[in-house]
């Protein structure tokens, strides 16, 4: 296989990676280059979608991280703030397993302003991963720029002991930087004293070098400076672009094996990901009963209270209704989906937590009905089954459950004591750059005034779907700014960079996963404001076939209740 890049930040080393990851494929398959990777800071985010970009576009994807590694990830005190960078490479699907467990806690259990793992944690990781030593923020470059050769050539020996022969390489980079033309040749030799196999690879942050710019207003983004303030971090060099490998041969043309070598890694690594697979966690049963007889029987008693001249009588509308569904449930796997759903909501009920009455397309299920999931009927309203499951249509059932908004966690809470805690975790989702908000960062990286910035912001329509690109067409007022006045034009095309980009991240409102095994071994973990989350969003877990649930917050329940027990508490 040619030369890889092997360390590359996509949108989702967040206001740090500039290279989206559609137009990094491109870029790629412009240059003739058949394989990427995946190396973002610290988190797997874009993991699932790099993958899919990359299948679909016929290419080899290979998965990886750079993480954050620190003497003791327990350590937080502000002694141990200091961390280094490894690049942790999955080269199967043990090592992908390895990687999310180390990306998991290091938010989990190492978070301190970055989420950090430590060697003692990796060394129980390091299965199916391929290391390399990083940039010059990992330990090894750290070591040999403090010339302490005979210390790096021991962290170099141990670190393959640790990994295994072939499977830690010294990784080398040339940006034009003074620090690496100091360590370039240091590591070279280190590699000839010990063995150590070098690679060499680019620290990719943007796809062009003239997109050095953008990447720069990116960082001061996430770290609230302008670009006048001359104490801001930033990367000094444009070198940080994604190469050819022409490129890449002549920065490296007394090594050209380190250059090859990235691609012989790369076809290494061979992760693959199934979707579409149900992965359903099994509800615990202790009557002896298989589930669909569980099932069936609440069914039965909930039809007899819901149509009693009609629930003993085989024949009847309700019996034959539910027959129905209870066999096409069972045939499509979801017997164990209606009783988790069942049982939550039970629990709800009978610890006074007001439950809405069901929305959506599982109002027309008589089986949601008799379990009092929902509390419409829909044989009165002629309601549809298979608008909410089909086997025609192979998707997930999803019924969306009103909760008073004061009380929700507590049936979170429930479920997780339930199925247990590390079984249990809230959904991540991004916040991007949209038209207005991206204008307004922009803007004040650049220096404008608030008042010239609002000018702007306030000549793009409000629309949902509204883009720069879009708001220049239908825009008088924003087409006339940007033709007249330079400053507002650079405002315009630095934000049509970085608009889209995925700037932070947070809790969804109602989702919540439940796994059959502990949510780590399918999809990595972090930390927002002190609730654990996936890695991944909703639609990502959906096509991994893994169970998304919606406890929805509702005020107006909240309100009815109250109302309720003034009334009660007044008579």
């Amino acid at each position: 296989m040619a030369f890889t890049h092997l360390h590359v930040h996509t949108e989702y080393s967040l206001l740090d990676g500039a290279c989206r990851i559609e137009k990094l494929l491109d870029k790629a398959q412009e240059m003739g280059q058949k394989s990427v990777a995946i190396t973002d800071h610290g988190v797997m985010y874009g993991v699932i979608d790099f993958y899919s970009a990359m299948k679909d576009a016929g290419m080899h994807p290979v998965i990886g991280c750079e993480a954050y590694v620190c003497r003791d990830r327990r350590d937080k005190s502000y002694v141990s703030r200091e961390y280094s960078h490894l690049i942790l490479l999955c080269e199967n699907q043990t090592g992908y397993r390895n990687l999310v467990k180390l990306v998991s806690a290091g938010f989990t259990e190492g978070f301190y302003y970055k989420p950090r793992i430590d060697y003692k944690l990796l060394k129980e990781h390091t299965e199916g991963l391929i290391c390399l030593s990083a940039c010059l923020s990992g330990d090894l470059p750290k070591l040999l720029l403090q010339g302490r050769t005979e210390d790096a050539k021991a962290y170099a020996l141990e670190m393959q002991a640790l990994f295994g022969k072939g499977n830690y390489f010294v990784e080398i980079m040339d940006h034009g930087l003074p620090e690496e033309r100091t360590v370039l040749p240091r590591l070279k030799a280190l590699a000839r004293e010990t063995g150590i196999p070098l690679v060499a690879t680019n620290d990719c942050h943007y796809l062009y070098r003239e997109d050095a710019a953008a990447q720069e207003v990116l960082m001061c983004i996430q770290t609230g400076k302008t670009l006048q303030d001359e104490t801001r971090m930033r990367m000094e060099t444009e070198e940080l672009y994604v190469k050819s490998e022409a490129e890449m041969l002549s920065l490296f043309s007394d090594c050209p094996q380190a250059v090859h070598q990235a691609g012989e890694i790369a076809a290494r690594c061979q992760v693959t990901f199934e979707f579409g697979k149900l992965h359903l966690p099994r509800f615990p049963i202790e009557t002896g009963e298989t589930a669909l007889e569980m099932l069936t029987r609440l069914c039965r008693e909930g039809l007899r209270a819901r149509y009693p001249d009609q629930a003993d009588d085989p024949e009847s509308e309700p019996s034959a209704r539910l027959a129905y569904e209870l066999d096409m449930i069972s045939r499509m796997g979801y017997v164990d989906y209606f009783l988790i759903v069942w049982d939550f909501i039970d629990y709800a009920k009978r610890n006074g937590i007001m439950v809405g009455p069901g929305r959506g397309s599982g109002a027309g299920s008589i089986v949601a009905y008799t379990l009092g999931i929902t509390q419409l009927d829909p044989l009165r309203y002629q309601l549809l089954f298979e608008r909410f499951l089909n086997p025609e249509r192979m998707s997930m059932p999803d019924l969306d459950i009103d909760f008073c908004y004061e009380r929700r966690q507590e049936v979170i809470d429930y479920v997780a004591r339930k199925y247990g805690a590390d079984h249990v975790a809230q959904i991540i989702t991004f916040g991007t750059m949209k038209a207005k908000a991206v204008v307004r960062d922009v803007g004040r990286v650049l220096g404008m005034s608030y008042a010239s910035v609002d000018q702007v912001a306030k000549a793009i329509p409000f629309a949902l779907d509204m883009t720069l690109e879009k708001a220049l067409d239908i825009s008088p007022q924003l087409r006339r700014m940007v033709d007249e006045d330079v400053q507002v034009a650079r405002l315009y095309e630095m934000s049509l960079a970085l608009e889209g980009m995925p700037r932070h991240a947070s809790t969804h409102a109602a989702g919540v996963l439940i796994t059959a095994q502990p949510v780590t071994d399918y999809v990595p973990l972090q930390l927002n404001d002190d609730v654990v989350t996936t890695q991944f969003p909703m639609g990502t877990l959906e096509r991994l076939g893994l169970l998304k649930m919606d406890f929805l917050g509702l005020r107006n329940l909240t309100v009815l209740d109250d109302a309720v027990k003034m009334v009660q508490r007044g008579h």
